[in-house]
């Protein structure tokens, strides 16, 4: 399944010098990248990369990314991405549940000490989550329990003319029942990653739908600060890039004064972004009324306040668009006037959505309910790094799905509460379970809480999301410590031990929680 290497080739054809990716300030054409996706492709094969293959790549939104993806797309090899800041933890996970036969990683700190199981050192149990500590790790379905000369790299080589390392190991494909395009990772309910397996059928489902929405064509230029290796990015940037043949700019970091001036300089089209982003963007001195005919740019990960909406709006001109995406459905809904930003609109031609009671009866009225999806963008399978006997139980009193799983009727709990609007509008309320999300990543407070509690001076800890509109969403600790220690302790502690935007930003001490 070639499928993003065929759209590739016909994008190549059509759009020859015209510009493809652009990155700093330089640019590949499209008949530029398809002679580097090529010569890519060449050197991955002489690696021993074969079709089925699962390849990690552990990189930014550089243009490395894009052409190694499309590489492994022509060997018709599954891509997996992976975010480059995961802590030492959530990697061995990712690859405990993904048995990778590569990895492609920046020069890192940690790089000599990856194995095909994530660090060669193992994570002490009680840096584990307290839902983790007492569960054991097991191999995915079909794939043998690995062995010391299985974790060793067969073949650790730097890519010609650049300083990635691609680290190739003795391991298979993992037996499914699933021929993936991409695996893209996630968290489930209690904060371990999970990863959602994208099909040519689904993948090409939630492309056509999101341009689609967005009214997209050739001459689109779409800017994406937010991350390909995260779903968002992936939907609705790479993928409608690369059906069209249109332009993508790529910023590997989310810098309001960076991404104000491409808006301003290069009349983006399509902008996916999070609130916080455009928040920032609001409060820039250079902002000022962009002059463009049918703007999208697009805010989801958390929900969007009035006041960054109405700022936005002030300084630009442009009414932020509210948007309901996840990783197991790809876009949901769209609010597409830009009048009501605090719901998510209505949701976009080809899905389905509904609202049950806990129950899972249908909600009466507006009550708050469980948000159900239905489209041909699901993706049929999702994985992760315990067995099913490990996995958490199903309600039993209701007889309902596992959060982020689908039912017989083919519906996803998605583990989102919400009501609608006597418009139909989709308001979400909060969630099932303890999961919330921080800049469009999906955090379990509870792993933080157990990461906490692993710190040998803490007793007790309680986490929490506080939610500022123009500062966006961030992690706070509530603790108490067994003796005197700092904040920068706490911190330095969790930074150790969860990713990045995971980690509190402030530690509050008391006496009881």
């Amino acid at each position: 399944m070639t499928l993003l290497y065929d759209w590739l080739k016909k994008a190549a054809k059509a759009q020859g010098n015209n510009k493809a990716v652009v990155y700093r300030d330089n640019y590949l054409s499209w008949r530029g990248l398809l002679h580097r996706v090529d010569r890519r492709a060449q050197e991955f094969k002489s690696m021993g990369i074969k079709e089925g293959a699962w390849v990690g790549l552990m990189l930014g939104n550089v243009p490395d990314f894009v052409i190694l993806a499309l590489a492994l797309s022509k060997l018709d090899a599954a891509i997996v991405p992976i975010d480059p800041t995961t802590g030492g933890r959530e990697l061995e996970l990712i690859l405990a549940a993904a048995p990778l036969r590569a990895l492609v990683t920046r020069p890192r700190g940690s790089e000599g000490s990856i194995s095909a199981n994530g660090v060669s050192a193992p994570v002490p149990p009680s840096t584990l989550p307290r839902s983790r500590v007492q569960r054991p790790t097991a191999p995915p379905p079909g794939q043998p329990a690995p062995t010391p000369a299985a974790d060793a790299a067969e073949v650790r080589r730097r890519l010609q003319g650049t300083l990635l390392t691609c680290s190739v190991y003795k391991r298979n494909p993992p037996q499914h029942g699933v021929d993936p395009i991409a695996v893209l990772f996630t968290a489930d309910s209690l904060g371990d990653p999970k990863g959602v397996l994208r099909t040519k059928a689904n993948t090409i489902a939630a492309v056509d739908q999101a341009i689609a929405a967005l009214g997209m064509t050739e001459k689109t230029k779409v800017l994406t600060a937010v991350p390909l290796f995260h779903a968002y990015g992936w939907d609705l940037g790479f993928l409608p890039t690369l059906k069209l043949g249109c332009t993508m700019f790529l910023e590997e970091e989310i810098s309001a004064r960076r991404i104000g001036k491409l808006i301003r300089e290069h009349e983006v089209d399509v902008l996916p972004g999070t609130p916080s982003m455009y928040a920032e963007l609001s409060k820039l001195p250079t902002a000022k009324k962009l002059e463009l005919k049918a703007p999208k740019y697009l805010a989801a990960g958390s929900r969007l306040d009035q006041t960054v909406a109405d700022s936005f709006f002030d300084e630009y001109g442009i009414r932020v668009l509210s948007c309901y995406h996840s990783t197991e459905a790809a876009t949901i809904a769209l609010e597409d006037t830009g009048k009501y930003p605090t719901s998510v609109g209505k949701p976009i031609d080809g899905v389905d959505l509904k609202i049950t009671a806990p129950d899972g009866k249908a909600a009466a009225g507006a009550k708050e309910g469980l948000i159900w999806v239905k489209s041909k963008t699901l993706s049929p399978k999702s994985i992760g790094p315990f067995d099913e006997e490990n996995k958490p139980a199903t309600s039993r009193a209701s007889g309902m799905v596992p959060i982020g799983s689908i039912d017989k009727g083919g519906w996803l709990r998605t583990g989102d509460l919400g009501k609608l609007d006597k418009s139909g509008r989709v308001q979400i309320t909060g969630r099932e379970d303890d999961v919330v999300k921080v800049d469009g990543k999906r955090v379990a407070l509870g792993e933080v809480e157990g990461c906490l509690e692993a710190f040998p001076k803490i007793k007790a800890a309680q986490a929490t999301v506080v939610t500022d509109p123009m500062a966006g969403s961030m992690v706070v600790a509530r603790v108490v410590t067994k003796q005197k220690c700092g904040a920068e302790e706490i911190i330095d502690h969790c930074a150790r031990n969860v990713a990045p935007y995971k980690v509190p930003r402030r530690i509050e001490f008391c006496e009881a929680i």
